[in-house]
């Protein structure tokens, strides 16, 4: 008798890489296979940081070509899921105007003045439920307004990086609700756009396609149905989160890290405003509320600063040195915008610590060490505001992605939040991109039993409080 299994892709591209991988589903357990790896990068053109595109979707084309040998038939769908806020503009053939710009190039800069001066940033919120970061869509969009930019001018279409992948994939032009979020132009109560905003900012609305949820099948792709997981990386890692109770909390954790609770309405008020708290769209009718904290990225730079210097460390090297290092000597905070380009991470650290009053750190252990307690610090602060938000309690903090595999920073945010931490899938954000296909055809009921699924797969790490009292007095500093 032979063993029935569904196999889905899950398309999976983030900033540092993308990689096509296949889910296989017995009707009892998942299982993983990596088809195809790929690097991701942006590059300056002009002055402009901006993404070769076509480089992904040539590596898209490539992986779903491979997966073909790796299995007896084409798979039983495929889902794309990416980072969040970066878009392209299609011109009325269809055909792309430009690179999609990286959210970290320097157009943004004042963007964020330029559209309080047209509408209050109180009402912004009110419209959109989104935190204020300079990287986001809006800013971006606006950026286009203030220059009087020819790309408005003959654009006939907006989708984000994802929905631009699927629109090469299945034709359909459609932007999907999670990503959808994570421009601040969408209204998380009415969840379309946010035509009032767009209208005042003069962002014309008429460039913006219907918005779709979860689980829409958008079209077929060499016969092979394309269906719209969460496109946002994140809201795909939450949907994979091994959640067994509803008091539980999240670290997406990677070059970015998206500190949260799953929610079932938007929590837009003026709590969640003076905290810059968000609400991005999830799957099956919920929201995320969270914070983003700038995550792994501090160290990815680090690593990249001491590598010209002629100092190369593996991840786990980094690590060594950290726990070598005297605990909570320096801290600084990881959002300070001196993070957010690529650098010298190790002298923006040195010259924070500088600034807000404390001993600079010297060594590349100290740095390292400085790097990991920061970040715990940020999660345990981000978890007390949302925590105020809600009201409720939180009995365990699931830390899911790539980071889910440093045990040093693990252990640092349970003794820092003295809250459980459970560690594990580092491949949420894939098992929960699989999850949404699998539910979609029929062969998952719901997403609660998916979660049981990934709670069974055996890789979960369990970290409990030990050094909390070290942690109690512990502040953010600031520049002083």
């Amino acid at each position: 008798m032979t063993e029935k299994r569904t196999t889905v892709l899950a398309i999976d591209i983030g900033a540092e890489s993308g990689r096509v991988m296949a889910v296989h589903f017995d009707g009892a357990g998942l299982q993983l296979e990596e088809i195809h790896r790929f690097p991701n990068y942006a590059l300056t053109v002009n002055g402009v940081l901006q993404w070769d595109i076509l480089h992904l979707w040539r590596e898209v084309q490539a992986g779903i070509g491979l997966s073909r040998a790796h299995a007896a038939g084409p798979p039983a769908s495929l889902a794309v899921d990416t980072w969040g806020v970066d878009f392209g503009l299609l011109d009325r053939h269809g055909n792309l105007i430009g690179n999609p710009v990286c959210y970290r190039d320097s157009r943004t800069e004042g963007m964020l003045d330029a559209v309080f001066a047209r509408v209050p940033k109180a009402e912004v919120f009110a419209q959109t439920g989104i935190q204020f970061m300079a990287i986001n869509t809006l800013y971006q969009m606006m950026s286009l307004v203030e220059s009087g930019s020819p790309h408005l001018q003959i654009a006939e279409r907006f989708l984000t990086v994802p929905d631009l992948l699927n629109f090469w994939l299945s034709g359909a032009q459609v932007c999907e609700f999670s990503n959808a979020t994570t421009t601040q132009m969408l209204n998380p109560f009415t969840r379309s756009w946010a035509g009032e905003l767009l209208e005042a900012l003069g962002i014309p609305l008429v460039l913006f396609p219907e918005v779709v949820q979860p689980g829409t099948r958008l079209g077929t792709y060499q016969d092979i149905p394309v269906i719209a997981p969460a496109c946002h990386d994140t809201g795909s890692a939450v949907a994979g989160v091994p959640a067994q109770t509803g008091n539980f909390a999240y670290i997406s954790s990677g070059t970015w890290s998206l500190v949260g609770l799953e929610v079932q309405e938007p929590v837009v008020n003026e709590a969640a405003l003076a905290v810059n708290a968000t609400n991005e769209g999830g799957v099956y009718g919920s929201f995320r509320l969270l914070k983003n904290v700038m995550g792994l990225w501090l160290l990815q730079q680090c690593r990249s600063t001491w590598e010209q210097q002629g100092r190369s460390y593996s991840y786990p090297e980094l690590v060594s040195l950290a726990e070598s290092a005297e605990p909570l000597r320096s801290l600084v905070d990881p959002n300070d915008d001196r993070f957010l380009p690529p650098g010298d991470h190790p002298a923006h650290i040195q010259a924070f610590c500088q600034q807000s009053g404390q001993a600079a750190p010297e060594s590349d252990a100290a740095i390292a060490r400085c790097v990991f307690d920061s970040l715990a610090l940020a999660y345990r602060n981000v978890l007390l505001e949302l925590q105020s938000l809600t009201g409720r309690p939180i009995d365990v903090i699931h830390v899911v992605g790539g980071g889910s595999r440093n045990r040093l920073l693990n252990q640092l945010t349970a003794d820092a939040t003295g809250i459980p931490v459970l560690a594990g899938p580092g491949e949420a954000t894939v098992i929960g991109n699989a999850l949404v296909q699998l539910i979609s055809l029929g062969e998952l009921a719901n997403l609660d039993e998916g979660r049981q699924l990934v709670s069974g797969l055996g890789e979960l790490e369990r970290f409990g409080p030990e050094g909390e009292d070290a942690w109690r007095d512990v502040r953010m500093p600031a520049i002083q």
